[in-house]
C-alpha cells in the first residue's frame, strides 16, 4: 500500500534526530553526491555543451570565453548546461560538476587561449593574455567548476 513505512518513526528529541543522521550516512555511505547551481541568459552566439562562456559586460549575453582577449572575456561565468543557438536562452553551470571528456583526473583546468569556449592544463603565459582557472577534473569526464578570477600576464 502506498504511503505506509516499515520503519518506526524516529523520536522528537535530540537522540532521533542522531539515529535520523546515522541512517541518512549509512544510506549515502560509498557514494558520491554532486549539485549544481546556475543562472540563465540570452546567447549572443552559439554555444556547446561544456564550453566555457563569459557574460557580456554590457548586456549580460552569454558568449565564448577565451583567455587572448580583454580581462571582461576572459573572465569565466561558467560552462554551458546544454549547446544553444544564437538568441536562445543558455543555462550556464557555476558551481557543481560538468561533463566532458578526455580530462586528467586530479588536473587543474584552465581557460585556453587558443580555442574560444576550451579549457587545457596548461596555462597562458604569452604577455598580454590571463590566466583562469577554471577546476579540477575529479575523472576523466567530470570536471568540478571551480571558477577564479582573471590574473593578466605582463
Amino acid at each position: 500500500m502506498p504511503g505506509i513505512s516499515n520503519y518506526n518513526p524516529y523520536a522528537p528529541n535530540s537522540q532521533g534526530l542522531t539515529e535520523v543522521l546515522i541512517d541518512l550516512k549509512s544510506t549515502m555511505a560509498g557514494r558520491t553526491v554532486y549539485g549544481v547551481a546556475g543562472f540563465q541568459a540570452v546567447a549572443f552566439e552559439n554555444v556547446a555543451q561544456g564550453q566555457a562562456v563569459y557574460s557580456r559586460s554590457s548586456d549580460g549575453q552569454i558568449g565564448l570565453a577565451v583567455a587572448n582577449s580583454t580581462q571582461d572575456v576572459a573572465t569565466v561565468a561558467g560552462f554551458a548546461e546544454t549547446s544553444k543557438n544564437i538568441g536562445e536562452l543558455v543555462r550556464v553551470i557555476i558551481v557543481g560538476v560538468v561533463p566532458s571528456s578526455g580530462l586528467s583526473p586530479g588536473a587543474s583546468y584552465y581557460l585556453s587561449a587558443g580555442t574560444p569556449g576550451s579549457i587545457t592544463t596548461t596555462p597562458p603565459s604569452t604577455p598580454g593574455q590571463f590566466v583562469t582557472r577554471v577546476g579540477e577534473a575529479v575523472s576523466s569526464a567530470q570536471l568540478i567548476v571551480q571558477l577564479e578570477p582573471p590574473i593578466g600576464l605582463s
